[in-house]
């Protein structure tokens, strides 16, 4: 089921998955138009996209996933949603009530405005955090969306996240004013990688300030598998394409599906390591669980949360993601290469120089 001709909203659109999300739209789909729905969009994500937009309109709308009116406007006239935008924060570092008002009352409010509006289709961009790991650091090793597993959540974005999934899947069925109901599905990326990721400048930042060692912050067998950011995209528009098949959707929507690829499992400080190493940047050998000063990129925690962030750190924990009914022959598959690490490393160096004003040593 193709895309082609729909009209599309794409939720954090100037965002790291966002502009990767539009841009494969165009590419691969074609679709009437795409709104690019975000608090502010750069001139330079549309010029970005000039060579792939072909004859598809693309239509810039800067606003607040808060507002309500502002998202019913966005909507008026869509067929598919794709939610990307949230705060997104692992150490507790954002006001609750803050991320609590975008990540769960903005969905709802699009959830809202996607059934006033006659919105077929909502796919929404979860992440892994809300699975855990737990706070006894079970391990999950090649689990799938059967897998049973008893999670805590503690800190707030994983919590924020779980309760905006079910909200989305139990809007699945909802009537629409034009008939029909709205089908929905939720996405769990699992630690996304590629060009453009900005995640790894505080890495990169410690390293620097620690003579260019890396921090281990996470054991060598606390294995987890980052996927990369084409194939999250790609995950997407089968997302899309299956609900808006009127032979699949019923039995997609109203789903959760992990989003891995065949990137190979490696834990969270390795996978840094495996990036920075081809700029110098070496790695302590054992993990460092003190916690760093102040001009670290890990601020302090403390209670609950600590131990949750520890259990993070220590348990291997990935999902094969097998969701069988969004698996198509499109899926843009990519490992983290040596061609790969060079050329996120230099592109991470040379954002990071402009950020710090750091110069390299001759």
């Amino acid at each position: 089921m193709s895309l082609r001709g729909d009209v599309c909203v794409v939720t954090g659109a100037a965002g790291f998955l966002g502009k990767r999300l539009v841009r494969l739209l165009l590419e691969e789909e074609r679709p009437a138009e795409i709104r690019l729905l975000d608090k502010h969009v750069q001139p330079e994500v549309l010029d970005g996209l000039e060579d792939c937009r072909g004859d598809s309109r693309l239509t810039v709308l800067e606003g607040d996933v808060r507002d309500g009116d502002f998202l019913r406007t966005a909507c008026r006239g869509a067929t598919v949603v794709f939610h990307t935008a949230s705060i997104i924060d692992v150490r507790d570092s954002v006001e609750y009530g803050e991320m609590y008002s975008v990540n769960v009352r903005g969905t709802q409010l699009l959830l809202e405005a996607c059934v006033s509006e006659n919105v077929s289709s909502f796919i929404y961009t979860s992440t892994i955090e809300v699975m855990g790991p737990n706070p006894a650091g079970d391990a999950v090793t090649n689990g799938t969306e059967d897998t049973a597993y008893k999670s805590s959540l503690k800190f707030n974005y994983s919590k924020t996240k779980k309760e905006a999934e079910d909200r989305t899947l139990a809007a699945h069925g909802e009537a629409l004013p034009g008939g029909g109901r709205l089908a929905t599905c939720v996405l769990r990326p699992m630690y996304i990688f590629g060009e453009g990721c900005r995640f790894l400048l505080g890495h990169m930042a410690d390293g620097v300030r620690n003579r260019d060692v890396l921090f281990r912050m996470s054991r060598p067998e606390a294995l987890v598998n980052p996927v990369y950011v084409g194939n999250v995209a790609a995950a997407h528009l089968q997302a899309a394409r299956a609900l808006q098949d009127p032979r699949r959707r019923e039995r997609a929507g109203g789903q959760f599906y992990f989003v891995s690829d065949d990137t190979p499992p490696v834990s969270y400080s390795d996978f840094n390591h495996a990036v920075l190493a081809p700029l110098g940047f070496g790695i302590q050998d054992r993990s460092t669980w003190r916690i760093l000063n102040v001009e670290s990129s890990l601020i302090k925690q403390t209670g609950s949360c600590f131990r949750h962030l520890r259990g993070k750190l220590s348990s291997g924990f990935y999902y094969s993601g097998q969701g069988p009914h969004l698996q198509g022959k499109n899926t843009q598959r990519k490992q983290l290469s040596h061609n790969d690490c060079c050329y996120l490393a230099f592109m991470l160096t040379d954002l990071f120089k402009l950020l710090l004003n750091y110069k390299t040593q001759p």
